[in-house]
C-alpha cells in the first residue's frame, strides 16, 4: 500500500528518528489510566518510570494526561454518574487533585518534581496567551520539572473545550516544536481493517502520508473508554504531520511499551512527518483557530487557490455563512460544501454580502472603502 513502507524500511527510518528526538509529549488516555476502581496506580508507576529513564537519557517529556473525571467519579459515587456537564465538572475538580498527588508521589520516587497545568481552547486562540503558555512549559522544562498538563474541564464548555486530550497533546507537541507525538491508548495500533471481524487485517507498522485511506482505518479500531478514539488520533497525528513533527499510537498499558518503541521494537503504529512543512503561524491559522465564518467559493476562485497560489478576490465568492469581523478565521469551501483553504479575512461578513462575486475595483463604489483588494490574502490563507 502506498501510505505505508516496507516492514523493514519503515522500522529503520522510525528508529532514526526516534534515536534523535530531544523532546516528546507523551499522551495517556482514560482507558489506560483509569478502570472501575478509578486509577490504575500500577499502570502510573510504569509510565513514570519509563519517563524518567528518558530523561536520564537527555529526553525532556511533557504529560499529557486524562484520569481526573474517572477517578472523581469513583470518589464522589452515584451522584457523579449522572450525564450533565456540571456533574462531569464537579468530578474534574474533585479528581484533579488526586491524579496530580499520585504523579507527585510517582515522580518524586525518582527524585523527579511536577507542575500543573490546566488549559482551554482560548489559552491557544490568542496569539499573546498562545506564547504565554510556552514560554511557562519552556521555563519548566529548563529547570528539569515535568509539566504534567489537562483540559481544564471544571471550567471548559462547548466553546472553549479543545474537544478531547488527543487534540490537546498535538497542540501541545506543536507549540513547543516536539518532536514526537506518543499516544498510549488501549488498542495496539492502526489496522486496515477491524480485527474483531477480519482476520485478514493486519496492523500498520508505519504511516508515511495520513491521505483519506488512512482516514478511513480509523473506524477499524474501537477504544473502550475516553472520549477521543482512532479518528481523533488520526486527526490529531495529522496535525502534528503538517508541522513537521511525528507521531506515535500504541498500547499504554503493554509493559515496556516506550522502552520497546525507543529500541525500534515493531509495537504501535508509527506516523512520519510531512515534507513540505507548515510554518508556526499558517499551522496555528489552519490547527488552532476555528472557523468564525464559511465562504463558498466557485470552481474559479477554488482553482486559484489550490492549483495556483493566489489570494481570495471577491469575484470568486458565491455565498457568506454566519457572522464575522475583520481578521476573524474563516474557511473556504467548494460548492459541494468541502473545505479547501482556512485564512483570516480582511472584510466583514456584512460587508461581504454586498461585495461578492463584484470585480475588486468596485468595492469602494459599494462599500464607501476599500481597506484591501484581497478578501483573504495568501500570507494569511492555507490549503486544506
Amino acid at each position: 500500500m502506498t501510505f505505508q513502507l516496507s516492514e523493514k524500511k519503515g522500522l529503520e527510518e522510525r528508529f532514526f528518528l526516534l534515536r534523535k528526538a530531544r523532546r516528546l509529549v507523551i499522551k495517556v488516555g482514560s482507558a489506560v489510566l483509569t478502570g472501575s476502581d478509578g486509577l490504575h496506580r500500577e499502570t502510573m508507576a510504569s509510565l513514570v518510570s519509563e519517563t524518567a529513564a528518558l530523561k536520564k537519557r537527555g529526553i525532556e517529556v511533557i504529560l499529557v494526561s486524562s484520569g481526573a473525571v474517572a477517578d472523581g467519579r469513583r470518589i464522589i459515587g452515584e451522584r457523579a454518574m449522572a450525564p450533565g456537564l456540571k456533574e462531569k465538572q464537579a468530578a474534574a475538580a474533585v479528581g484533579q487533585s488526586g491524579l496530580m498527588r499520585v504523579y507527585e508521589d510517582l515522580f518524586g520516587q525518582h527524585e523527579l518534581k511536577v507542575a500543573q497545568l490546566l488549559l482551554t481552547h482560548n489559552d491557544f486562540a490568542g496569539r499573546e496567551r498562545y506564547l504565554n503558555v510556552r514560554n511557562t512549559i519552556l521555563t519548566l522544562l529548563e529547570w528539569g520539572v515535568t509539566p504534567i498538563i489537562n483540559e481544564n474541564d471544571t471550567v471548559s464548555v462547548s466553546e472553549l473545550r479543545f474537544g478531547d486530550n488527543d487534540n490537546l497533546a498535538a497542540q501541545v507537541t506543536n507549540l513547543i516544536e516536539a518532536d514526537i507525538f506518543v499516544c498510549l491508548t488501549d488498542v495496539e495500533g492502526l489496522f486496515t481493517g477491524n480485527p474483531a471481524r477480519n482476520k485478514d487485517a493486519v496492523k500498520v507498522l508505519t504511516v508515511a502520508k495520513i491521505d483519506r485511506k488512512v482516514e478511513a482505518m480509523a473506524g477499524n479500531v474501537n477504544s473502550a473508554m475516553g472520549s477521543g478514539g482512532m479518528r481523533s488520533k488520526i486527526r490529531a497525528a495529522k496535525m502534528v504531520s503538517a508541522r513537521g513533527g511525528c507521531s506515535f499510537i500504541g498500547p499504554g498499558r503493554s509493559p515496556g511499551v516506550l522502552s520497546r518503541l525507543f529500541a525500534g521494537e515493531a509495537v504501535g503504529t508509527f506516523f512520519f512527518p510531512e515534507s513540505n512543512r507548515l510554518g508556526s503561524r499558517k499551522h496555528w491559522i489552519a490547527y488552532t483557530l476555528r472557523p468564525k465564518g464559511f465562504l463558498v467559493l466557485d470552481q474559479g476562485a477554488c482553482r486559484a487557490l489550490v492549483k495556483n497560489n493566489r489570494s481570495l478576490l471577491p469575484a470568486g465568492i458565491k455565498e457568506v455563512r454566519d457572522r464575522f469581523g475583520v481578521g476573524d478565521p474563516v474557511q473556504c469551501l467548494d460548492e459541494g460544501g468541502n473545505a479547501i483553504a482556512a485564512g483570516l479575512v480582511n472584510y466583514r461578513s456584512r460587508d461581504l454580502e454586498k461585495i461578492m462575486g463584484r470585480r475588486t475595483d468596485e468595492i469602494e463604489t459599494i462599500l464607501g472603502f476599500r481597506d484591501s483588494d484581497e478578501v483573504i490574502h495568501r500570507d494569511n490563507l492555507v490549503l486544506l
